[in-house]
């Protein structure tokens, strides 16, 4: 046995990487790190202030997920999501989580729901989208896959997730008060057991979605959408 051995060493090394994974990945997701830009992992590991061998695996763990894609020999860049790529990924969204939230009728407890249902809510009156959106949102649409127990679905919806995510970044103003009004509605259904009404508010959600980015997309002048009412 080597009497150098320090196990508490690679706790800290495994805990560094861990804190450079999640700040990585918010500057990624926060816009703060555009599709196509170089990351550069000394300078983050300065801007961290931890070793490069922490900022190293957070990198690489990325680059698994497909938030970051390899550029040349040993260099990593945000990926870069093409707008056919983004409809594409959607349109799979809707059927998997269509499936998903009708499905998981009766498996999550009210609590849960009328919990998030109220986080919601209080960012909806938001006229600016923060990192919380993001957060709820991801509690949202991965609360119906994880409640079915399919490591499978879990792992696809996460994907595809990564890649509408990346190019949503150019979400349409107005958008924080639609999601959160179609977000409401998802859960409303859900909560009395309507499956069918569930499957229904969860596509109208996404293709709302779509359709916003489309009108970006093709140049159109969109009007912010109106406010609704979240009684």
């Amino acid at each position: 046995m080597n009497d150098d051995f320090d196990p508490s060493a690679m706790d800290g090394e495994a805990s560094l990487a861990s804190r450079a994974y999640d700040e990585l990945s918010r500057l990624i997701l926060t816009r703060k790190l555009p599709g196509g830009s170089v990351v550069v992992e000394g300078r983050l590991a300065q801007h961290l202030d931890i070793s490069r061998t922490p900022m190293r695996e957070a990198i690489l763990r990325l680059a698994a997920e497909g938030l970051l894609v390899k550029q040349g020999s040993r260099s990593y860049a945000v990926q870069q999501v093409q707008p056919v790529e983004f409809f594409q990924a959607l349109k799979v969204r809707e059927l998997i989580e269509g499936e998903a939230v009708e499905l998981a009728i009766g498996r999550v407890p009210l609590e849960a729901i009328a919990s998030l249902r109220s986080d919601i809510l209080r960012l909806g009156t938001l006229e600016a989208q923060a990192a919380e959106h993001w957060e709820v949102d991801d509690r949202l649409h991965m609360l119906f896959p994880e409640a079915l127990g399919n490591g499978v679905m879990v792992r696809i919806v996460k994907r595809l997730r990564v890649v509408t995510r990346l190019f949503e970044l150019t979400s349409p103003e107005g958008r924080v008060a639609a999601d959160a009004a179609e977000h409401v509605a998802i859960l409303d259904a859900f909560a009395k057991g309507d499956g069918r009404r569930a499957r229904a508010a969860m596509l109208h959600h996404l293709r709302n979605v779509a359709a916003e980015i489309l009108d970006i997309v093709s140049g159109r002048d969109v009007a912010p959408p109106r406010r609704r009412s979240r009684e």
